[in-house]
C-alpha cells in the first residue's frame, strides 16, 4: 500500500529520494561497444540470437525493407494507422513552432554578425521492443528531427524472435518519416549508432529511450556522437486539491507506474481526506491491471502521498522534486502555472491526464526524470540543429577596434593575438 506522509515529513530529504540503484554495468557494455566496433555486423547478429533469442540466420539482412514495410502496414489495423497519422499531425503542429530562423546584424558600421541554423545531417533513433512495443517513441523522436530538417533518420529496434519487427513501431516510422529502419537492440545498436557497421550508418546524435545497457551504452558513446539525455525510470506527480475524484488521481498516478518497478508515482494534496481515498483507490484498481505486479511494486516501493498545508505548499514540493510529469488537478490551473519552476511536461487541469501527452496532444514524451527538469528541457526540434556562427569586419570597421582587442590579448598575455590585429596596422613589434 501507498505510504501517507504529513507536511511536517516534509523536511525528512528522504522522502525525495527516487530509487536509482542499479548494477555497475560500464565494463560489459564497453566489451560490447568494443566487440561491435571490430567486427560491426557481425557482432550485431551474434548479439542479436545472444540477448534478443533471434533465430540462428534470421538476420541475414539488417536493415527492413520496403517489403517488410509494406507488409507491417496492410497488417495495421487501418483504425489505428488513422490515430498514428492525426497524433504525428498533432505533433509536428506543435514542434513547428520551435523552429527558429538564422539572423544577420548590421547595426556597426563596415561590421556584419549573424548565426545559422542548420540541421544535423544524420540522426540515430533507439525505440525498445522486447515485451512492449512503443510506436509514440518513434513519433515523438522522428517527427521534431523532420521538421528541424534532418536528411537522414536512422532507428535501430530490436527484432523479434523469427527476425521480424513489431508492425506497429515499421508503421509509425512509415508515418513519422523515418528514412532507414535496422533490426539492433541494446547497447550493441547504440554501438553501431556511433560508429558504424558495414550496414549501419554513423549518426552525429542518438535520441530515444532504452533500458540500463541502452543509458549505460549512450553514456560511454557521447563525446563521439550527442545524446538527448540519459533517462531514468517514469515519473509523475499529481498535485490536486480536495475536489478531486480520487478514481481519476488513482488511474493518473497508475498510468506510469505500470512503466517499471523503478517508476516514481507521488500525489501532493492539501486534503488528507483525498490522500486516504486515493490510497484505497489505489488498492481497488491495482488489481484490474494487465501490469499489475509492475505497478504494484513501483506504488509500494517507490509511490508516495504527501499531504500539505495548502495547494502554494503543494507547488514547493513539487518544484523541489522537479518531475517528469506534473498533473496540476484543480479548478483553475492557469492561476497556479507561473509558480512552477521545475516540470518536464505539465498537465493542467482535471480532463487532461498524462497519457494525453504521451500519445497525441502534441507536447514530446521525451522528458527529464530524476530531477533534471530542474536544467534540461524535453526533446524538442533544437536538439536536431546545430548553431554556426560567422562575422565579417572592414579594414575601416577593425580600424576603429582594433587597439581594444589588443589591449585585451595582452592582459590574458596572449602576444600574438595582439600581433594578429596590430600588424594589419602597422604597429606589431619586430
Amino acid at each position: 500500500m501507498i505510504k501517507i506522509y504529513d507536511r511536517k515529513d516534509v523536511e525528512d530529504s528522504s522522502i525525495f529520494s527516487r530509487s536509482t540503484a542499479a548494477a555497475d554495468l560500464s565494463a560489459p557494455v564497453a566489451e560490447i561497444i568494443a566487440e561491435v566496433r571490430a567486427n560491426g555486423d557481425a557482432a550485431l547478429r551474434a548479439y542479436g540470437e545472444r540477448f534478443d533469442h533471434v533465430e540462428a540466420g534470421a538476420l541475414s539482412g539488417l536493415q527492413v525493407s520496403e517489403a517488410e514495410i509494406t507488409k507491417a502496414l496492410s497488417s495495421v489495423e487501418p483504425e489505428f494507422v488513422g490515430v498514428l497519422r492525426e497524433a504525428a499531425a498533432n505533433i509536428e503542429a506543435y514542434h513547428k513552432k520551435q523552429l527558429r530562423d538564422s539572423f544577420i546584424m548590421t547595426e556597426r558600421e563596415g561590421v556584419v554578425l549573424g548565426q545559422r541554423v542548420l540541421p544535423l545531417a544524420r540522426v540515430g533513433i533507439y525505440v525498445p521492443g522486447g515485451t512492449a512495443a512503443y510506436p509514440s517513441t518513434v513519433l515523438m523522436n522522428a517527427v521534431p528531427a523532420r521538421i528541424a530538417g534532418v536528411p537522414e533518420i536512422v532507428m535501430t529496434t530490436p527484432p523479434a524472435r523469427d527476425g521480424s519487427v513489431n508492425p506497429y513501431i515499421l508503421a509509425a516510422a512509415s508515418v513519422a518519416g523515418v528514412t532507414k529502419i535496422f533490426k539492433a537492440g541494446g547497447a550493441q545498436a547504440i554501438a553501431a549508432l556511433a560508429y558504424g557497421t558495414e550496414s549501419v550508418p554513423q549518426v552525429d546524435k542518438i535520441v530515444g529511450p532504452g533500458n540500463a545497457f541502452v543509458a549505460e551504452a549512450k553514456k560511454q558513446v557521447f563525446g563521439q556522437v550527442n545524446i538527448d539525455m540519459i533517462a531514468g525510470p517514469s515519473e509523475i506527480l499529481v498535485l490536486a486539491d480536495g475536489k478531486s475524484d480520487p478514481a481519476f488521481v488513482a488511474a493518473d498516478l497508475l498510468s506510469q507506474a505500470e512503466h517499471d518497478k523503478m517508476a516514481s508515482a507521488v500525489l501532493v494534496t492539501d486534503s488528507m481526506e483525498l490522500a486516504e481515498k486515493v490510497q484505497a483507490e489505489l488498492e481497488r484498481q491495482l488489481p484490474l491491471l494487465s501490469r499489475e505486479e509492475i505497478a504494484r511494486t513501483s506504488i509500494e516501493t517507490n509511490g508516495k502521498i504527501i499531504v500539505a498545508k495548502d495547494l502554494r505548499e503543494g507547488i514547493a514540493i513539487a518544484n523541489r522534486i522537479a518531475p517528469e510529469h506534473l498533473e496540476i488537478c484543480v479548478d483553475n490551473p492557469f492561476d497556479y502555472l507561473s509558480e512552477i519552476e521545475n516540470a518536464g511536461s505539465v498537465f493542467l487541469g482535471r480532463y487532461n491526464p498524462e497519457p494525453m501527452g504521451d500519445y497525441f496532444a502534441g507536447p514530446n514524451h521525451t522528458l527529464p526524470t530524476l530531477g533534471t527538469a530542474r536544467f534540461y528541457s524535453p526533446l524538442s526540434v533544437d536538439d536536431f540543429v546545430k548553431k554556426m556562427q560567422f562575422s565579417y569586419y572592414t579594414k575601416e570597421a577593425l580600424e576603429k577596434d582594433y587597439r581594444k582587442v589588443s589591449l585585451f590579448a595582452k592582459k590574458e598575455g596572449l602576444t600574438a593575438h595582439a600581433r594578429a590585429v596590430d600588424i594589419r596596422f602597422g604597429e606589431a613589434e619586430g
